[in-house]
């Protein structure tokens, strides 16, 4: 039996300690905002937070989570997460949608880090998530409404 605090809830789960944490809270919890896509920690679409850290669900053992705070898309909260949202949805960004919560939540990690990217830092910060719809130009555009919208 492992313990795991998501999105502010308390979650008993009956599961071995080395299962990743993208299938304690797919299969286990039921959130499935939180995609699998490779498997390897490659494409992003895993990403979750840890204590506010951005990390690839898909090869983290639930074992290394201890009593720490888990937040995936469906508990986003903030001027970042508001901001981003927005600027996703005004952009049109979403093409299939299947990497998108880990482009979100990849775009929320970089914008509490730094509130006014340049390009490279999106294109750095990003690198890791991969959109096989290649909206990237749309995601960097959405990013930059973000910190404007985050300014003001």
């Amino acid at each position: 039996m492992v313990t795991l605090k998501v999105n502010g809830t308390t979650h008993s789960v009956d599961i071995d300690d080395d299962t990743p944490l993208l299938w304690a809270i797919r299969d286990n919890i039921g959130l499935t905002g939180t995609k699998f896509g490779c498997g390897v920690a490659q494409c992003g679409a895993c990403t979750v937070f840890i204590d506010g850290n951005s990390v690839r669900s898909c090869v983290t053992p639930v074992s290394a989570v201890g009593d720490s705070d888990v937040t995936t898309i469906e508990g986003l909260a903030g001027k970042e997460a508001e901001a981003v949202q927005a600027a996703w949805i005004a952009r049109d960004v979403p093409q299939c949608g299947y990497c998108q919560s880990g482009q979100v939540m990849s775009a929320i990690a970089l914008l509490k880090e730094n509130k006014k990217p340049t390009d490279r830092d999106i294109d750095l910060a990003m690198n890791g998530n991969i959109c096989r719809c290649a909206t990237y130009v749309r995601i960097r555009a959405a990013i930059h409404d973000s910190a404007r919208a985050l300014e003001g």
